[in-house]
């Protein structure tokens, strides 16, 4: 007999063990809910955020192809290279530009369409 220890303690132990275990199964089930919902919000916040960035750069290349810029550029759809730091946080894609009569069109293509949003700005040529 160990000194310290009665009798009916064992059993009272084990239960005990077990209690902690179911209760950690119920918390770890409870959990994992919310770390999908994690990964979920984060994924939805890129695409916010890359969306917010490729409408800024192509706002600003507007604002300054319409001030006269396009004149440089020939009628059609071509390549447009954006000019910002901020590119680098976009997913690979293209911008381009199509000048028909007396409107230009700008806009940002992602290569992948499930990484990134297209954005389209158009304007009145003068």
């Amino acid at each position: 007999m160990v000194i310290g220890i009665k009798p009916g303690r064992r059993r009272e132990r084990g239960l005990l063990n077990t209690d902690m275990m179911v209760a950690m199964g119920i918390l770890t089930l409870a959990i994992m809910p919310l770390a999908f919902s994690f990964f979920q919000e984060v994924a939805i916040l890129r695409g916010s955020y890359q969306k917010s960035v490729a409408m800024e750069l192509i706002d600003g290349e507007m604002e300054v192809l319409l001030a006269g810029e396009w004149r440089a550029f020939q009628p059609g759809r071509q390549p447009y290279p954006l000019h910002g730091a901020a590119q680098t946080n976009l997913p690979p894609g293209t911008a381009f530009l199509t000048i028909t009569g007396q409107k230009a069109r700008l806009e940002w293509l992602p290569e992948n369409g499930k990484t990134g949003v297209q954005v389209i700005r158009e304007g009145f040529l003068r």
